[in-house]
Formats: C-alpha cells, structure tokens, sequence
C-alpha cells in the first residue's frame, strides 16, 4: 500500500506504512464519522481526485481496515464500512483532530476555507431538537462567494432527516442567514459565536425568530469544537 517503505520493524513505521499516505487519514476521519457511499466520501473530501479516492479505498481493503459490501437498503448499490480493525482507529483520528483543535494556530486553520466541507460537516452534526416541528429549511448564503458556491440550503425533516442542497430546493425558506465563509467557518469550529457575528453584523438573521434565536443551540458544530486552543 505504501509508496515508500521505511524498511523499520518498529511497529509505529509499519502502520505508518497504511496509514500516512496523502488523504488517508481524511478519508477515515469521514468513515468513522459515518460516510459508506463513494459519493458521500466525495462530499466529505471534496478536493481528493475520484481516481484518488478510489485507489486509497482499494488500498485500505487490501490492509483489512475496509470492506466492500453490498447495501441492504439499495439494490445494486456498494457500501464501504469499516472493519473491526478500521474502527479500531477511531480513537486515533478523534486523537488527531484534539490535537489539531487544541495546537494548531487558529489563523493558519482558518486559510483554508471550503464551503462544500463546511456545509456538509454542519448537515452532519446538526441538531433538529431545537427547531420547530416539522419541516425547517434554512438557506445559507455567502455574498463573497462565487454565483456556483454562495447559495446553500439545510432541509431539516422529521422523516427524511437533514439533507443538503446547493440547488434551491423550491420549499419556502423559514430563516436566511447571510455570513462570510470565514466567520461562518470559525463558529463551526467553535472559534467564534452566533451571537458575536450578529452583534459585528457579519451574519444577518432573516426569517423565523426562534430558528434564528436557537440557531447556536441547532447549529452542526465541529465534534473538537469544545476543545480549547492551547499554548505552544
């Protein structure tokens, strides 16, 4: 699987051998979050190659840490689910991003923005139990933002759950929130508050007031957003 070997015995080179290749940490980080579908992993990668994302997948079943199944729930369709062994590494992708969130300097994060990651990370972890019942669709807009990427929309179901548009959906809009990337990016990763970019007005609010009052409570934020950045 590697494409150098460290010619080491030592236990920590050989699984550095599997796991330190370009995009493979990243990639389990998304299965471990949940992804099983290739085009979820896309979603949840979205700068690695096709081509890129299914070599590393055949590289990591060749290792035992993946395995390609079929899925239950559609016909004809291929789920890639993490072995005993995949989930083993759970711990030590969680130990990655605590380390990352606590040491790693949050203007050098921050120079890296991707609205498509951050809009599905914040479908991931987004909480419904705040909202009113049923369906809550909340649009995102990003003025600075090229026409293709500006306009994001979170459709939040009691049946269906939370799904993620980047072409309007046609439903009615229940708030409209309007933000830069960057602010938006540093609450997600729980650098920054709703309330503070409102107060700034870096994010204007327009819509359902208690969606719009609760929206910190709701929002999807980084599982490492609870860490506190740390002295070097």
């Amino acid at each position: 699987m590697a494409e150098g070997s460290y010619r080491q015995f030592c236990p920590v080179a050989m699984a550095a051998e599997v796991l330190c290749t370009r995009w493979t940490v990243v990639l389990l980080r998304e299965m471990v979050a949940g992804s099983t579908r290739f085009n979820e992993l896309r979603r949840g990668v979205p700068r690695m190659s096709p081509a890129l994302l299914s070599r590393r997948l055949k590289d990591l079943e060749a290792a035992g840490i993946v395995a390609r199944e079929a899925s239950q729930a559609d016909s004809g369709a291929v789920e890639y689910r993490l072995t005993a062994s995949g989930r083993e590494l759970g711990p030590i992708v969680e130990a990655f991003g605590i380390w990352g969130q606590r040491r790693i300097e949050a203007d050098l994060s921050l120079q890296h923005l991707d609205v498509q990651l951050l809009m599905w990370d914040m479908r991931r972890n987004l909480n419904p139990t705040p909202m009113p019942r049923g369906r809550n669709v909340v649009q995102f807009v990003y003025p600075e933002l090229s026409a293709a990427q500006r306009a994001w929309w979170l459709i939040v179901d009691p049946k269906d759950g939370v799904d993620l548009c980047s072409v309007d959906p046609g439903f009615d809009v229940d708030l409209y929130v309007s933000v830069d990337l960057r602010s938006m990016t540093a609450i997600w990763m729980g650098l920054d508050t709703v309330r503070a970019a409102v107060a700034s007005k870096r994010m204007l609010l327009t819509g359902d007031r208690h969606i719009a009052s609760a929206m910190q409570t709701w929002l999807g934020l980084s599982p490492f957003a609870k860490e506190k950045k740390l002295a070097s």
